[in-house]
């Protein structure tokens, strides 16, 4: 007899029994002028096991609404139009594949074509046999089911679609973000969360491998502390691989484990995992472990997944094998993140070890210049810091951003003075007026002393020929005494701090003119480049009269046409005519501090090497402005500094930040050999001068109200230095356009 309909009894009758019954279903039968005229219908369908159930027509639509039927039967052999109408309504609200509609009716193909524009499913003309009705009503269910069955795989086909397609569109996105991120933390909480998301699962564990070939933990989901202990790769005492832990299992052979029942499991040591559910109450059943493996290296890390959950029965169940190939991929990505990430922060390290290297071989080439590329940096994040901090005033918009705008900056605060490196230190360190290697005074010393033993041969021979005076021995003594004086005086302009006037260079003048004899040959022992110097110069018969001070030929070292400055760069300097002048009265006659004007511009031009040097490097597009920070703290604010003669509007914080720094370091320093070191009061009160004019009144202003003059103080100068606590009386005036 075809599947039965069953679901709900008639009232009052028994259930059948029968092999085919299902948990749905079953035949509303709506009688028309009384039930009389169908109960021989519903009494055979009875016996032939469906599972029937009748009702008026008043209460047809109810019962259709509240059951889950198989067919509905319409008597229609009286009433008819009243019944097209409930077929009609009922076909309204449910569609024929969803609950078919059968019409018994024992009028014509007129009443059977309206039954059918109406919405039935089939018509049975009256009277019928009872096993045609049943294998009619059969098939009608038998159809829907099939086309239940069909929609309900094809919801699930789709809901499963849909889930393969959110997971791989999350695994997507996930990878994604992996590869922009360059926060470790975040990158590593993101995989472990990503893969618990994906595998549906309760908890997870990752496990990083350290360089002492062990396991440590590295993250939870949950959030008890993590375990201070590690688990071994390798026995401490046969060396043989640690094989009994599932992640050093899945560590060591770079292969992931799924154990469906950890307490049924044998292959592997699970007692810590037992042990922790005695402990917690918890339950582990099962357990993925996928490995973090780098491209074509061995594994850095270890996932470990518990309690795979379905999501439909929240059961703890095995873990998909689908999903677990999507977590091995997110591994896998994540693992190459962090190693591009490893080989981006290497690189940087490696950066930044080159560029302090490359700070102290500038210190270290000159003692006497300390650590100035070491304190320049630590003033200038000390008063960016305070700029960044400002939440009023002219800075209050000034910021960095980002670690990359703080890195950028360091490393151009490192890199400040690196064209040092092409500067003479004999230059850098000349502490007297005739230093050049050495302090040539020692030369202009041994032409006195040459001076005075003349005068004493010259007596010594008068005295023996007894034509010495009384007369001419005062005017012995006076000479000797002055050549003392002339001497100390010339020993004086050599070291002296105060400013050289023109009457001190007349007398240069005069002292340097006086003459003595020379009896060896100057050229002998010479160099080759000094014999080349000399040859413009005749050689004179010995021996001979020279002044004690003199400017020489040989004295001029000339510039060679490379050492001219490259217009491309935009340099705005004077560049003398010589390379260096070391004649001697050119030299002493030097009017303030002991460089001449050579040799301050061989010392300025550290700058147009720094920024040839660094202008020349491909930095990446983060450090773009490394070389404006450590290329413009010679720039002044009136537009006179160098090597471009910068004005304000071409100068940024950052910049004027590294301008306030080198000058407070150079200024405060102990270890230059040229000057003693300022007091703090005296280098705040040259400071305060300087403001407007060379240094950013701002920014100047800042590093007195933000204590950082004293911070640094405190750090770097001997305690003597320190004689300021209140800076009011240093503040510059504020003259904003």
């Amino acid at each position: 007899m075809g599947l039965p309909l069953v679901d709900r009894l008639a009232p009052g009758a028994a259930p059948p029994v029968t092999a085919h019954a299902t948990a749905a279903g079953g035949i509303l039968l709506v009688h028309g002028a009384g039930p009389h005229a169908t109960q021989e219908l519903v009494d055979g369908l009875r016996e032939d096991r469906f599972v029937v159930r009748d009702c008026s027509r008043q209460d047809a639509l109810a019962q259709v609404d509240r059951g889950d039927w198989d067919v509905v039967v319409l008597d229609a052999q009286s009433a008819f139009d009243e019944a097209l109408a409930l077929a009609a309504t009922i076909r309204a609200r449910y569609p024929a594949t969803v609950l078919p509609i059968v019409m018994l009716g024992a009028h014509g193909a007129a009443e059977q074509q309206l039954a059918f524009d109406a919405g039935v499913s089939d018509w049975l003309t009256c009277p019928a046999e009872r096993a045609l009705v049943g294998r009619r009503l059969a098939t009608l269910g038998e159809l829907r089911r099939l086309r239940r069955n069909s929609a309900m795989e094809h919801s699930r086909f789709g809901a499963e679609l849909s889930s393969r397609s959110l997971r791989l569109n999350g695994l997507i996105e996930t990878c994604i973000a992996m590869s922009m991120s360059r926060d470790r933390a975040a990158l590593l909480k993101q995989l472990l969360g990503e893969g618990r998301h994906l595998l549906n699962c309760d908890g997870a564990t990752m496990y990083m491998v350290t360089e002492q070939q062990t396991l440590r933990f590295e993250l939870r989901t949950r959030s008890d502390p993590l375990p201070a202990t590690q688990i071994p790769l390798y026995d401490p005492v046969t060396g043989a691989p640690n094989e009994t832990y599932v992640s050093v299992y899945t560590a060591l052979h770079n292969c992931a484990v799924r154990i469906d029942d950890v307490y049924a499991e044998t292959r592997f040591d699970l007692s810590g995992t037992r042990a922790f559910d005695v402990a917690s109450g918890y339950r582990t059943v099962s357990m993925l472990t996928v490995p973090i493996t780098p491209r074509g290296a061995s594994p850095i890390g270890v996932l470990q997944f518990m309690n795979a959950i379905d999501p439909f029965t929240g059961a703890i169940v095995p873990f998909d094998p689908e999903a677990g190939a999507l977590v091995e991929a997110l591994a896998a990505q994540a693992a190459v993140a962090l190693d591009n990430m490893e080989l981006v922060d290497s690189q940087k390290q490696l950066t930044e070890g080159l560029i302090r290297v490359l700070a102290t071989t500038i210190d270290a080439k000159s003692p006497h210049t300390g650590r100035h590329c070491e304190r320049v940096p630590d003033l200038a994040m000390r008063l960016a810091q305070a700029a960044c901090d400002a939440d009023d005033g002219p800075l209050k918009h000034f910021a960095f951003h980002s670690e990359r705008e703080w890195e950028e900056f360091r490393i151009g605060a490192w890199l400040h003075d690196c064209g040092k490196v092409t500067t003479p230190e004999y230059v850098i360190d000349k502490a007297t007026r005739l230093e050049t290697l050495h302090n040539r005074i020692h030369e202009v010393r041994m032409r006195f002393e040459v001076l005075h033993r003349d005068l004493e041969i010259e007596r010594l021979r008068a005295q023996l020929a007894g034509r010495w005076s009384d007369a001419q021995e005062v005017a012995h003594a006076h000479a000797l005494a002055r050549l003392q004086q002339d001497f100390a005086f010339v020993a004086n302009c050599n070291v002296t701090e105060e400013p050289m006037q023109d009457d001190a260079i007349e007398a240069l003048a005069r002292i340097g003119a006086q003459r003595w004899v020379r009896h060896f040959d100057d050229r002998l022992g010479l160099s080759a480049a000094e014999l080349a110097g000399r040859a413009a110069e005749p050689v004179q018969a010995l021996p001979c009269s020279e002044p004690l001070l003199s400017d020489r030929p040989h004295h001029i070292v000339a510039r060679a046409d490379g050492e001219r400055l490259d217009p491309a760069f935009g340099f705005r300097m004077d560049t003398p005519e010589h390379l260096y002048n070391r004649g001697e009265l050119y030299n002493l006659s030097v009017r303030n501090g002991t460089l001449t004007a050579e040799e301050r511009y061989k010392v300025n031009e550290h700058m147009v090497h720094t920024v040839m040097m660094l202008e020349r490097m491909p930095f990446p597009k983060h450090l773009k402005r490394v070389p404006e920070y450590a290329g413009t703290h010679h720039e002044r604010m009136d537009g006179r500094g160098y090597p471009r003669q910068l004005g304000a509007e071409a100068l940024s914080v950052p910049s004027r930040i590294m301008a306030v720094a080198d000058i407070f370091e150079a200024l405060t320093a102990a270890d230059r050999p040229y000057k003693k070191p300022k007091l703090l009061s005296q280098a705040l009160a040259v400071m305060q001068r300087m403001a407007g004019t060379h240094i950013d009144v701002d920014i100047f202003n800042l590093f007195l109200s933000a204590g950082v003059y004293l911070a640094y103080a405190h750090k770097h100068l001997a305690p003597e230095q320190i004689d300021v606590t209140d800076p009011t009386p240093f503040y510059a005036s504020v003259q904003h356009a």
